[in-house]
């Protein structure tokens, strides 16, 4: 039904790219999708313009931050500064996103945008009166300066997706341009990338080094700035009174929480305990046995004080950890093996018996969405695929991927004595018990480095069978921030992993499984997928101008890598897992792409009051 929605507002004609030139600056930017707001709208319509400022919201965060700079490669950034997404409290940026509309982005620190007739520079007018926390006006000399430090200094994946964009120009004092390099591709999702990435100021950074990790809250400019924190463990945020951009039509209704606090938890049993007695508001629930046991019987949620929520969301679902294979590594270049791993998985079972049956079987990257490939190629998509038919698997050209059938109760004999086969074909078999190389006699390994002990409960089912067949096996769970090293520097045999893209995925798909990726050091491509016709499917989709053609490309993409098994396209979820207490007042609204209870909700005194007398009596 949503996919129908999103059909039905798809265009034929790129909205930023189209037509002529047009001089006038617009008040927004989107791309295959259309701008649903006219230029004189006062509010988001998922907001009350009416919400009153006040309270606190508590949120619950997982692992711990160690830097206040998450535009690098080093550290683990701290909540409430993301550079290109959400949660953003201290930064502004250009343009920002309507949660309504697939791609719709809207007028924030810039005043308007157009984009050159070919593509070849985006320009921006900023807006008079923004300024920083300090009271300097931000101008042309910050947008130039985080450019430069991005360039130079980014993470990879920044770098990877600035990669043609060559320049920043002035046009005069309220105008400036952003230049493509010349005779490559046009990418409509960089302008769109361009508008929602943060600016830094150029004087405070003047006297410290933006290459570095930060442990000092830096200067900003938004609508909250860092009252108190403990790296690693806490941060509070208070809402700036003067901020400049309270009442612009994109905030408006918005950022309603004098204060916000960010509380770390490395122990989700720990998380969960503060929750239920009543010292957080607000988490996500990561764990489905957890979603569905141990919140019930709570005298909490019995008297609706403590409430459990399935927020649908309108992004594309895609993948939920799914399983990566580390393709640097020998043992996991052969398809064949790639497939009887798959084959020994048994998600049903694992759903059924650790997850209460709460996942949706994965089986696209792009779940849930348009761009998810169903039955036989169409006619577009056998004429992307056809050039590169002695490349690909005879399967592609068939029904799209389906997860293999399993009975749900652990034991395949079917799935062991075909993946057993597969092995053999690729040169493994058992002897002496283990799984090994017919020519070297190594034992086949795996290692699996995951985020959480949660997941490592969820793997266990799946190690008992790959030990069955002769493989050995271990999982760990390190501190997070050892884990991201881990994940950036590709020290694992296989890792599990999310992928969410959005509508307009181009830049996502570059880093997620682009060649150029695969070999970049702390880059995206963590599982090494280094494939021409992957590379060709992407760039396809990056040169798409209408629907037909981004949608042929983006399931084309979707039969090739499910079909190589690159991965275990482990699970997909129905909806964001949200426990709260009952404090907030909230507008009415439909799905969004992302939940939105810290910009959109506000503190309720007599709501909060009701929980409060609800908690001290359970005290009592």
């Amino acid at each position: 039904m949503r996919s129908g929605c999103l059909l039905a507002v798809l265009i034929v004609a790129i909205n930023a790219f189209g037509g002529e030139e047009d001089e006038a600056y617009r008040h927004g930017l989107s791309f295959i999708y259309p701008l649903e707001l006219e230029a004189d709208f006062r509010h988001f319509r998922y907001v009350d313009p009416e919400a009153p400022k006040g309270g606190t919201m508590r949120i619950a965060m997982f692992g711990s931050y160690d830097t206040f700079t998450d535009f690098l490669d080093k550290g683990q950034g701290a909540a409430g500064v993301g550079f290109t997404g959400y949660p953003n409290l201290l930064y502004d940026r250009l343009l920002e996103p309507a949660l309504d509309e697939p791609t719709s982005q809207y007028a924030r620190l810039a005043e308007g945008v157009r984009i050159a007739d070919d593509g070849g520079w985006v320009a921006f007018k900023l807006r008079r009166g923004a300024r920083w926390h300090d009271g300097e006006i931000i101008d042309f000399d910050d947008f130039r300066f985080t450019f430069e430090a991005i360039k130079e200094h980014g993470a990879a994946e920044l770098k990877s997706a600035l990669r043609d964009v060559v320049a920043i120009e002035r046009i005069d004092e309220d105008e400036f341009r952003y230049v493509m390099r010349p005779d490559t591709p046009r990418d409509p999702a960089i302008p769109l990338m361009l508008g929602r990435m943060a600016v830094l100021p150029q004087h405070y950074w003047a006297t410290r080094d933006v290459s570095r990790t930060q442990v000092e809250p830096p200067l900003g400019s938004g609508p909250y700035r860092v009252r108190n924190h403990a790296l690693g463990r806490s941060i509070i945020y208070e809402r700036v009174p003067d901020y400049w951009g309270k009442d612009l039509p994109v905030n408006r209704g918005r950022f309603n929480f004098d204060v916000v606090r960010f509380e770390y938890f490395r122990d989700d049993h720990v998380r969960r305990e503060a929750q239920t007695s009543g010292e957080i508001d607000v988490a996500h629930e990561g764990v489905a046995k957890n979603w569905a046991n141990e919140y019930r019987t709570l005298p909490a949620v019995i008297g609706g004080w403590l409430k459990q929520e399935l927020l649908p969301i309108s992004s594309p679902a895609g993948l939920w950890f799914s399983v990566v294979w580390n393709l640097r590594l020998a043992r996991f270049q052969d398809a064949r093996v790639r497939e009887a791993l798959t084959l020994l998985y048994d998600f049903e079972y694992i759903n059924r018996t650790l997850s209460y049956g709460f996942y949706n079987h994965g089986r696209s990257v792009f779940q849930a969405s348009p761009m998810e490939a169903k039955g036989l190629p169409s006619e577009t998509e056998l004429a992307l695929l056809e050039p590169y038919r002695d490349q690909l698997p005879d399967r592609v050209f068939g029904p799209a991927y389906q997860p293999p059938p399993t009975t749900g109760f652990g034991r395949n004999r079917e799935h062991v004595v075909r993946a057993l086969e597969l092995f053999a074909d690729a040169g493994w078999r058992i002897r002496d018990g283990a799984l090994r190389n017919d020519e070297t006699g190594e034992p086949f390994r795996i290692r699996f480095v995951v985020i959480s002990k949660g997941l490592i409960r969820t793997l266990m089912p799946y190690q008992d069978t790959l030990r069955r067949v002769g493989i050995e096996t271990t999982a760990v769970a390190p501190e997070m921030s050892n884990w991201l090293h881990q994940m950036r520097t590709w020290k694992f045999d296989a890792a599990m992993r999310n992928y969410t893209p959005s509508h307009t995925p181009g830049l996502q798909l570059v880093n997620y499984f682009a060649s150029a990726s695969a070999s970049q050091a702390y880059g995206g491509n963590w599982g090494g997928i280094e494939d021409p016709v992957v590379d060709a499917l992407i760039d396809t989709i990056l040169a798409a101008r209408t629907s037909e053609d981004f949608l042929a490309a983006t399931r084309a993409l979707d039969r090739v890598l499910l079909w190589n098994f690159y991965m275990i396209p482990r699970s997909s979820p129905p909806g964001y897992r949200l426990v709260h207490w009952d404090r907030f007042g909230r507008p009415a609204t439909q799905p969004l792409l992302r939940h939105a209870y810290l910009d959109t909700w506000w503190f309720d005194p007599q709501m909060s009051e009701r929980v409060d007398q609800g908690i001290r009596e359970l005290d009592h």
